[in-house]
């Protein structure tokens, strides 16, 4: 599920991403639990769990299902999943003999994280291409202007002299860092969830495993062969690792509205105008920079509160989550895009030697 702090339209504009957006839109969710069970029905008729015309008949209903929104918000209030009521509405429109064999030994949790997890994909995929392209933007800098002379600072005094190559390489060389780290990610957070009612796949038998792997092929994913319902450690390292990447870029925007209120150190082509003051240019891009890292290490905190599943699952723990990580994401995204449009606008920095 994805519950996010809605920004209004106005402040959408300066905070928000979108391109990520979507992808955590509730249309999004429920498409992509759609495709779960679509996709589920092949796996399990592939294996003769269920019949191939069964599958054939879920896979139309689903294509041409347009869930009613209304009656999924009232399965939600009621049973604090929207799974429920979906299933009951694919049934309905798959109608006799069939209808029983739609979501066949899945569990709400196994629809809900699928779904999540189809849509991470796309969204590293858009997290990484702007990190690279900031990164290249960073490099570019370096090569036009790295030779230029700063004051290197520690504890806000004035220390020794650096080059403005060095600062950049402060800049550039975590970003590095996190596009390695976001793709060692990718093996273990892009995978299936399909585990049952208790995670044990207990409803189908010795054809459960061969299931799942059908199932995981078809949507694209990694099959974890196991069940990870109570298992939030690699979604809670994905918030953290979100949380990390945030706090570089906010780095990057500390420092550059520093650089800006010293006045011959860096020049941005952009800035925003004051009410009251129609000289200042406002370094708006780096404050919101770092404004999004303290937001991201607020969220990845309270986070960390969500690994603590009793049992085999746990409402309130999956109900946090849910509260906490879609917007992690929607700040890392917003983090990236504004990230990448600050760099651009830097014509120049640190002063020129002498000629």
């Amino acid at each position: 599920m994805s519950f996010t702090l809605a920004t209004g339209a106005l402040a959408r504009s300066l905070l928000g991403d979108p391109e990520t957006e979507p992808l955590f839109s509730p249309e999004s969710d429920v498409a992509a639990m759609l495709r779960f069970e679509a996709a589920l029905a092949e796996a399990e008729a592939s294996e003769g769990v269920i019949p191939p015309e069964a599958a054939r008949a879920i896979g139309a209903a689903i294509s041409g299902l347009r869930p009613d929104p209304d009656a999924l918000a009232a399965g939600l209030e009621r049973d604090g999943v929207a799974v429920p009521d979906l299933v009951r509405q694919v049934r309905a429109a798959v109608g006799e003999p069939h209808a029983a064999a739609v979501h066949r030994g899945a569990t709400s949790q196994d629809v809900v994280d699928t779904s999540l997890v189809l849509r991470l994909g796309p969204f590293l995929d858009l997290l990484e291409a702007r990190l690279r392209a900031t990164v290249a933007r960073l490099d570019d800098l370096s090569r036009r202007h790295g030779a230029n002379a700063l004051t290197g600072r520690t504890r806000m005094q004035d220390a020794l002299p650096i080059r403005a190559a060095d600062r950049l390489a402060a800049w550039r060389d975590p970003l590095a860092g996190h596009l390695d780290r976001l793709s060692s990610l990718r093996p273990r957070l892009l995978v299936v969830q399909f585990a049952g009612a208790v995670g044990t796949l207990g409803d189908l038998g010795p054809a459960g495993p061969a299931v799942r792997a059908r199932l995981a092929a078809r949507l694209g994913l990694g099959d974890p062969g196991r069940s990870w319902h109570s298992d939030r450690t690699t979604l809670v390292g994905f918030g953290q690792a979100l949380a990390l990447l945030a706090g570089s870029l906010g780095k990057i925007g500390q420092d550059v509205a520093l650089m800006a209120m010293a006045g011959d150190e860096i020049r941005l082509s952009g800035g925003g105008g004051s009410s009251a003051m129609p000289h200042k240019r406002n370094p708006v891009r780096a404050e919101v920079l770092v404004a999004l890292a303290r937001q991201a290490a607020i969220l990845a905190g309270g986070l960390g509160q969500a690994l603590v599943h009793e049992q085999e699952r746990s409402g309130a723990a999956w109900t946090l989550e849910w509260l906490l990580l879609p917007d992690l994401c929607l700040g890392a995204g917003a983090a990236t895009r504004q990230a990448e449009a600050l760099v651009g606008e830097i014509e120049r920095i640190g002063r020129r030697p002498p000629r």
